[in-house]
């Protein structure tokens, strides 16, 4: 019977219907952001349950030589908000103090693209303090 089918489908013009292969390619998913938090640091009560840190996260691997104007760049790489022409990136460490409660530490301030150096360009990780095992949290002003 299907051989009739095709048949009849090929001699009235129409063929069979266009089969998908692997159904339809999927929706890019897009979770909501929080405009409150643009612009500024999260705070410390964001990191006080372990396993629930804020998940708009990006793992870099660095040194700790690597200076606030590499992270920038590579901040830059990934978060197309930071490459606006007028972004100002705002760095702070977060850290367990020595009762275990977080803090978030303001560390220094670079800007998108400009003109000559600015003063905290060439700060290093490891000058500012920096601990295996802190968070850097980055603020794109």
């Amino acid at each position: 019977m299907a051989g009739v089918a095709e048949a009849q489908n090929r001699a009235s013009g129409r063929g069979p219907p266009p089969q998908m292969r692997g159904g339809p390619p999927p929706r890019p998913r897009f979770e909501a952001v929080d405009r409150e938090k643009i612009g500024r640091h999260h705070t410390k009560e964001d990191f006080a349950v372990r396993g629930k840190e804020p998940k708009d996260e990006v793992q870099i691997y660095t040194w700790k030589d690597a200076t606030l104007r590499e992270l920038t760049d590579l901040v830059k790489e990934v978060a197309p908000e930071a490459r606006r022409r007028d972004a100002k990136l705002s760095f702070a460490f977060v850290y367990p103090d020595k009762n275990g409660r977080y803090v978030v530490r303001p560390v220094g301030m670079t800007h998108s693209y400009g003109i000559g150096r600015r003063p905290d360009d060439g700060k290093a990780l490891a000058e500012l303090s920096f601990q295996i095992g802190d968070y850097l949290d980055v603020a794109i002003l």
